[in-house]
């Protein structure tokens, strides 16, 4: 939660008028580069909705996060709806493992009756874009997907882009804050 690019999201929302909670996972504060066991994650979601609805009761909320976070929300929400959450927001969905193309990570989302964005590199290794836009079309008008131009699942762009981290930083924050708006 204090990686440099979720402290840039959570500043920019801010600026944007969007409060933001972070949180970590277990395997994640003890140290440990293993991810917890699904239930555990899914667990850890739940209570970090549940703290955001106890801090600020009434607001719509948003549930998502950067890769391994935001997949890990979206198999909560599948499972059992997310107590006030309007909306499912993911910074780069793994697909799939790099190098392995398929759908299989997205079985699951066809379980959430909830509004997505994905905003995705367009060069992003764990989402081959047609795989991706296959999956957000079959998910119909739930789904929204926002492709970066040229960058990976970092939101990293090749100098050649003509574009710097910092633009590409900011395309994220006001797509999303402008999803975010539009939901409530």
């Amino acid at each position: 939660m204090a990686h440099r690019f979720m402290e840039a999201i959570a500043s920019g929302l801010s600026e944007a008028s969007v409060a933001t909670l972070r949180f970590q996972f277990p395997y994640l504060e003890a140290g440990r580069r293993r991810p917890d066991p699904p239930e555990l994650c899914h667990a850890t979601v739940r209570a970090a909705v549940a703290e955001a609805g106890r801090l600020v009761p009434g607001l719509p909320l948003i549930a998502g996060g950067r890769s391994f976070g935001g997949r890990m929300s979206s198999q909560a929400q599948a499972g059992a709806p997310l107590p006030g959450v309007l909306g499912l927001a993911f910074l780069g969905f793994p697909l799939h493992p790099a190098g392995r193309p398929s759908q299989e990570r997205a079985r699951h989302l066809f379980e959430v009756a909830l509004p997505m964005l994905f905003l995705q590199g367009a060069r992003d290794e764990l989402a081959e874009r047609s795989l991706i836009e296959r999956v957000t079309q079959e998910l119909g008008e739930r789904a929204t997907l926002s492709l970066i131009a040229e960058a990976d699942h970092s939101f990293h762009v090749p100098a050649r882009s003509g574009r710097n981290d910092r633009q590409v930083m900011a395309e994220l924050v006001s797509t999303l804050a402008e999803w975010i708006a539009s939901l409530s």
